[in-house]
């Protein structure tokens, strides 16, 4: 019998057109003698829809309210069924793809939602998504684990707005320039800026308050940009690196998406030490999350050290993205890397099914 994948694309976040790419090459590369597909996009308002139209949305790189019927995750375990107008079943599914970067997506908690409906899910669970998607939580964690990272700050939202003055000159007492400043709950370098002056600086910040409360000032270095993907729960597995050579001056949205210049070598061209240090990390990074499924994880190689920048447990899955170009070049075709998602999805969600949730006092030495 084939198991019902649903992948969920679109969503309420900054990277709603890129979700949009990665979804459709991953449904273009399932395997339909495994899977049935079940296509359900999220509109930008949160609206899910059974999509009837998929050819469309791609080509418009946007889900909107009229793309197909609208649609409920009934929100208590019933199978993974999706109700309609009436609260009607239409369909059903067993495992959720989840092709959502970003906030409510792969922040936690959509895979909040598919816990509390007892649906098994491709990646990470609630705890790993949402540390790695707030990337100061990432790397006090990493630090906490002796990942090596590069300095940072974070600066609450309501102080940028109260005191630019001193959050300025704290970020130019402590880093100098450049900075980098982001949005510490985004990805797909949405709301990244590379400052080099106070002005810069000014609206830098001024931009990342736009998509999140928390921004995360960095020390900007002088690196190789190197990622790697891995793979499993838990006995995971670590890809060939791959290299990023942006056409712009640093890896933004336009060089990752847009512009189509940028090279990814893979193997990335690393002395043999070097490439284990970053396979190492790799899965030292997975695990201090307390990750699953998948992830990337990117570095900075500077000339004498192996840095991690951060760590995306929703990797994109474009017809250029690095993830499935790495485990490619590792041996595992790219729908070959999508069933074995799905095959993990499944296994870590049979392991926790296992799990007691509830509990009856036991007389001592009696039976469990």
């Amino acid at each position: 019998m084939r198991l019902r994948v649903g992948v969920l694309l679109g969503g309420r976040s900054g990277e709603h057109e890129v979700s949009v790419l990665s979804a459709g090459s991953i449904l273009a590369a399932l395997d339909t003698s495994r899977f049935d597909i079940i296509p359900i996009g999220i509109t930008g308002e949160g609206r899910w829809l059974l999509l009837k139209d998929l050819e469309a949305v791609k080509a418009r790189g946007r889900v909107e309210k009229g793309d197909g019927t609208h649609v409920y995750l009934a929100p208590e375990p019933m199978e993974g069924a999706l109700l309609g107008p009436g609260l009607r079943e239409v369909a059903q599914v067993d495992v959720v793809f989840p092709v959502l970067h970003g906030t409510f997506g792969e922040d936690g908690t959509i895979q909040g939602l598919l816990e509390v409906a007892g649906v098994p899910y491709v990646g990470g669970g609630v705890l790993a998504s949402s540390v790695g998607m707030d990337k100061a939580m990432m790397k006090v964690l990493f630090q906490a684990k002796g990942i090596p990272t590069v300095r940072f700050s974070t600066v609450p939202r309501r102080r940028w707005r109260q005191d630019p003055g001193g959050v300025c000159e704290e970020a130019e007492d402590l880093y100098g320039y450049p900075v980098f400043v982001k949005p510490a709950n985004l990805g797909s370098s949405v709301g990244v800026t590379k400052a080099k002056n106070r002005e810069d600086l000014e609206g830098a910040l001024e931009t990342a308050a736009l998509y999140d409360t928390k921004i995360l000032v960095e020390e900007a270095v002088v690196a190789r940009e190197v990622e790697c993907g891995v793979l499993g729960n838990s006995h995971p597995e670590a890809s060939i690196p791959g290299e990023i050579i942006p056409c712009r001056e640093f890896y933004d949205y336009n060089a990752k998406y847009i512009d189509g210049r940028s090279e990814l070598l893979i193997p990335a061209p690393l002395p043999p030490a070097v490439a284990q240090e970053v396979q190492e990390l790799s899965l030292a990074a997975f695990q201090a999350i307390d990750c699953s499924g998948m992830a990337r994880v990117d570095f900075f190689i500077t000339e004498t050290k192996v840095l991690v920048n951060e760590i995306n447990t929703i990797p994109g899955f474009t017809y250029i993205s690095a993830y499935p170009k790495m485990w490619e070049a590792s041996g595992v075709s790219y729908s070959q890397l999508l069933s074995r998602l799905v095959d993990l999805a499944m296994e870590r969600h049979e392991e926790r099914a296992s799990l007691v949730t509830s509990y009856r006092r036991q007389e001592p030495g009696g039976p469990l």
